[in-house]
């Protein structure tokens, strides 16, 4: 095993891989909740103008630069690591304490088979408890976590569903689809995300614009022209 592996880290080792844009306000505390327990962490910048990369590198993640958009952005970061686990996370997206646990079991249990975490917001709004619940039924009844939930898998299921596609937007969508709801399973840990958007253009407006942006990927529109509705 590496000589950069931490004394702390999960086994069988995994790789966190961080898609990044002008995220320095909130990659801090991202970075914190991992702890000791990745073998690799690697945050993928797409060309932040902001303090990103410096803080990435202070928290002690590799900074890759790639192109922009989310799918790309991870498809770099797989595509620069060993480990045999991934944990595909957003910058934005903080894991509450005692994830390790979970993740843990799931790594151990040596079935093939994606894990995925509690949404939750970082907000006492009642919205977002509303917004949680929603959530919650999307993954029970519809099998459709997001990226905003954490995704950790083993990197062989990964190039078996045939890897991370280069998307911009909906990635997430794309890789879960391919995966099967009968390969997914919920971990028992949060994965804390940062409600500044919602708070910034509206609970329902950001909600209703997230609904459309996947309805239209459903009815085929291409994720490059999504990307624009989205922003």
């Amino acid at each position: 095993m590496s000589e950069h592996v931490p004394a702390r880290a999960l086994a069988p080792a995994v790789a966190v891989i961080i898609p990044a844009l002008d995220a320095a306000a909130t990659l801090p505390a991202t970075l914190a909740a991992l702890g000791g327990a990745a073998a690799e962490i690697v945050v993928a910048d797409g060309g932040s103008a902001d303090a990103t990369a410096a803080v990435a590198r202070a928290a002690g993640a590799r900074v890759l630069a790639a192109p922009r958009g989310r799918g790309v952005q991870m498809a770099a970061g797989i595509a620069a690591t060993w480990a045999p686990w991934l944990l595909l996370l957003h910058a934005d997206t903080r894991l509450a304490p005692g994830w390790e646990a979970p993740a843990g079991a799931l790594m151990v249990a040596g079935e093939a088979r994606a894990g995925y975490f509690r949404f939750a917001l970082d907000s006492a709004d009642p919205r977002a408890r509303r917004l949680e619940r929603l959530v919650a039924w999307r993954c029970r009844a519809l099998g459709l976590p997001y990226g905003d939930q954490g995704l950790l898998l083993p990197r062989a299921l990964l190039a078996a569903v045939g890897g991370m596609r280069p998307l911009p937007l909906m990635e997430d969508v794309d890789l879960v689809r391919r995966l099967g709801r009968r390969r997914l399973v919920p971990l028992d840990a949060a994965a804390v995300t940062s409600a500044a958007r919602w708070e910034r253009e509206g609970w329902r407006r950001r909600s209703a614009r997230n609904l459309a942006c996947l309805g239209l990927y459903a009815a085929g529109m291409p994720p490059r022209v999504l990307v624009r509705l989205y922003a």
